[in-house]
């Protein structure tokens, strides 16, 4: 670990707005929207795939569906100006809403749900649920849809009617996850009819919809010092937040002055897999990539040159050491909430660092002022995997996976420590300087 030399270019006023983020970021749409919002307010620009571009310098971003990709062209840069890429994802493990919502057993009605990426079934359960997604309209137009009420209750069985529910709790994917919104009998269509009364929109103009539960309850501090965060969706939306918050600040303070191209790429669906349009395994990073490039009079050999001196960071969630589970850490490397951000490395390449990555990372770190941790698994217990090793091999291009440690990942709430975000966000943006 490195110790801090001077402070960071963020503070706790950066916690405080990824709280407002996190809130108002439910779905991984709506988490677009707010990067969105964000790099806006300092002047970013939406382009559209379906345009021509052009080589105007400045800050521009794409956005398709659930996946955003941001970038800051400086002056002087030209088409074989390397990129400096944060990558990160929208998608967190959650209950999303079946093409047929409307279903109920025993005089209750309750919604059909199907369970997203890798769920800690018992998290959801006995929580107050929203719905939040995107609706399509038959005129070709989305509609994001966000609705904070305690609408939706996925009930536990009451410890009477089951009485080894503390030997060990098993929860069937298909019969005991089906959340609860009313009582009487199922009435066809009224789910989506109530979704389009909140969103403003007649039924029958809806041809399809993207919809998902969320936990109403806020993000908040947590402890008797307030120096940790429990908040949904952590994992990783935290990294979303501020990879937008890095991007914006170098493009206001450095943005004359840079020898490379910061970029944001903020991918849907890592959660199962990033095999979609939208993914990590999909074409968008690399087509925005070779589109700026040919923008700026380049020709592929002017992109091969580019790409051989692109550095990723991929920020995504890691493990803080559990007090009440050490023994599944590896008992060297245990990082703390509030450490600064860890380097997570694999040597079967689950993560994608490695040598070069990690004096990279220990650059930024060092250039930004803040400390950092390593992370390796236990090597008893399985290594989970990031869109790290995705975008190496997809693009060709070193990348290093980073993140901060925290507990109860992939949970419906999880935990960090309160200052780990805005000293990620401080090591971003020197990454992101070059």
């Amino acid at each position: 670990m490195s110790t801090a030399a001077r402070p960071a270019f963020f503070d706790r006023t950066h916690t405080d707005d990824l709280i407002a983020y996190l809130g108002t970021a439910p779905s991984p749409f709506h988490a677009v929207a707010g990067a969105a919002e964000r790099l806006e307010k300092v002047g970013f620009r939406q382009v559209l795939e379906t345009d021509a571009w052009d080589a105007t310098t400045g800050g521009r971003y794409v956005i398709r569906g659930g996946a955003l990709i941001a970038w800051y062209v400086p002056e002087g840069a030209g088409p074989q100006t390397p990129f400096r890429i944060v990558g990160s994802h929208t998608d967190s493990p959650n209950l999303r809403v079946k093409p047929l919502p409307d279903t109920g057993s025993a005089g209750w009605r309750q919604v059909a749900v199907e369970i997203y990426g890798g769920v800690p079934l018992n998290t959801w359960l006995d929580r107050d649920l929203g719905l939040s997604g995107r609706l399509a309209l038959r005129d070709g137009s989305v509609r994001l849809v966000r609705i904070d009420e305690p609408l939706l209750r996925v009930p536990q069985l009451a410890i009477h009617l089951d009485r080894q529910v503390n030997d060990g709790l098993k929860l069937d994917k298909q019969r005991h996850l089906t959340p609860i919104w009313g009582i009487g009998e199922v009435d066809e269509g009224s789910l989506i009819e109530f979704v389009a009364d909140r969103a403003g929109v007649p039924a029958g103009e809806i041809a399809g919809w993207d919809l998902m539960t969320h936990d109403v309850q806020p993000p908040c501090y947590l402890g008797r010092d307030r120096e940790l965060l429990a908040a949904p969706r952590l994992d990783n939306l935290l990294s979303v937040h501020a990879s937008a918050a890095a991007l914006a600040a170098v493009a206001t303070t450095d943005g004359g002055d840079l020898p490379c191209i910061p970029v944001m790429a903020a991918f849907d669906h890592e959660e199962t897999g990033s095999e979609s349009d939208t993914g990590a395994q999909g074409p968008l990073l690399g087509n925005v990539l070779e589109r700026t490039v040919y923008a700026r009079g380049g020709s592929p050999e002017d992109r091969a040159r580019a790409l051989a001196g692109t550095i990723c960071l991929s920020s995504d969630m890691g493990h803080a050491v559990h007090p009440n589970y050490s023994e599944r850490h590896e008992p060297g490397h245990r990082p703390m909430p509030n450490g600064g951000p860890i380097l997570k490395v694999n040597v079967n390449n689950r993560y994608a660092t490695d040598a070069i990555g990690r004096a990279v990372f220990a650059a930024a770190c060092e250039k930004a002022g803040v400390p950092w941790q390593s992370f390796v698994s236990n090597n008893a217990m399985p290594c989970g995997t990031t869109i790290g090793p995705i975008t190496a091999a997809r693009l060709g291009i070193t990348t290093v996976d980073c993140g901060i440690a925290a507990l109860s990942m992939h949970s419906a709430r999880e935990l960090c420590g309160a200052d780990d975000p805005f000293l990620l966000a401080s090591a971003l943006k020197a990454f992101l300087e070059g």
